[in-house]
């Protein structure tokens, strides 16, 4: 059999997430964001559990051909828009919706022969200074496009850099309003943070919202964990990391674990080692403050430096509960255990100093993935 790391894909949590955040959007439609293979998560093992959703928005034309070609026939948003002239054949063809960010974009377009004019979403660099026009340019850049044949119809959008407080959407929802007051075209402007944690922010600022493109929230994890947790938020783990035990230590005061033997016991210690390194995606850099979970939602922190296949941790939380460790015993990295007991993947985040994001999509193709239910 191939090493016991597995990536669990839970359907029923995916079909869960997206109506809490339907629940939330106020009959806005809604963008299911499954770029980067569906944040780790593979985009063919997420699409029947989110195809209630009004439309899929990613990056690559590849996974947007998947899509097609899994039954698709709904509305599909490049989020980057294109990246060369031909890109937009290939949009004709699929039938893609594409935003449009910058000049060269708009050249290709311009130059481009078709009977069938584009679904553009026009995007306004509404204060993170990343993608989209300045607000200055924002209104001759519409109407430019609004004079292309090649153009059917323009939509505007923003992204929010930080949905932590109302305040900190505020500012960009008014640059929006003021700059597109009374232009025509549905609007997008709430990811997952402004989706959760403001659902009635846009309202206030006359701003009527027709799309929305929550991506985290889709998956489980929070777009904040600092202010509202996962669970708090109403959201279930959408993957869970499961491994086993392939090995057992019993080492004495004073005796090192690991490579660099800077892992000293300070007491008697049964160590398991578990088949999972940071080449399966487990972060190398996470303090020893990290904990994974053994069967039954017992905790268990880690001891000694992560590897390439193999970790191990401290194993005597379990023998204080009157538990027998052996080689095969289930140990949670993050997610679910069998048993339904959470360890958050914000959680694990911390601990290495990163977020629950990094953490879905670094895991690794070796790691095999298995969905664990049926449609709900």
């Amino acid at each position: 059999m191939s090493r016991p790391i597995r990536s669990i894909i839970h359907y029923a949590a995916l079909q869960h997430n997206l109506r809490r955040v339907q629940l939330k959007a106020q009959n806005a439609k809604v963008w299911a964001v499954v770029k980067a293979n569906a944040y780790g998560h593979g985009l063919k093992n997420v699409f029947d559990a989110l195809r209630g959703a009004d439309g899929f928005a990613l990056l690559d034309l590849d996974e947007a051909q998947q899509l097609r070609e899994m039954g698709w026939r709904g509305p599909i948003l490049l989020l980057e828009g294109i990246f060369e002239a031909r890109d937009l054949e290939i949009c004709s063809r699929l039938g893609l919706w594409h935003t449009v960010h910058n000049d060269a974009q708009i050249e290709m377009l311009s130059a481009h022969k078709t009977q069938q004019g584009h679904r553009v979403f026009l995007k306004l660099n509404a204060g993170m200074n990343r993608l989209g026009f300045d607000p200055l340019q924002f209104r001759s850049v519409w109407s430019r496009l609004n004079a292309m044949h090649q153009v059917e119809e323009i939509s505007l959008m923003c992204h929010f850099a930080r949905t932590e407080t109302a305040e900190d959407i505020m500012e960009s929802l008014r640059v929006f309003h003021e700059t597109c007051l009374d232009l025509p075209g549905e609007r997008s402007l709430s990811n997952s943070g402004a989706i959760l944690g403001h659902p009635d922010i846009v309202s206030k600022v006359s701003v009527a919202e027709d799309w929305v493109r929550p991506g985290i929230a889709l998956y489980g994890a929070s777009p904040d964990p600092h202010q509202k947790s996962a669970d708090q938020l109403g959201l279930l783990p959408a993957q869970s990391l499961r491994s086993e035990i392939i090995g057992l230590q019993t080492v004495r005061v004073g005796d090192r674990v690991g490579y660099g033997s800077d892992h000293v016991a300070q007491q008697n210690m049964l160590i398991g080692v578990v088949a999972c390194g940071y080449a399966d995606g487990y972060p190398r850099a996470i303090s020893q403050s990290a904990q994974v979970f053994f069967e039954g939602g017992v905790r268990c922190n880690l001891f000694g430096r992560v590897s390439m296949d193999m970790m191990t941790v401290n194993l005597n939380p379990v023998l204080e509960r009157g538990l027998q460790p052996r080689i095969g015993s289930e140990i949670t990295l993050w997610g679910n255990t069998s048993e339904g007991i959470t360890l958050p993947i914000d959680e694990v985040a911390n601990y290495a100093g990163t977020i629950g994001y990094e953490l879905m999509c670094a895991v690794a193709p070796r790691v095999v993935v298995e969905q664990d239910a049926v449609p709900i």
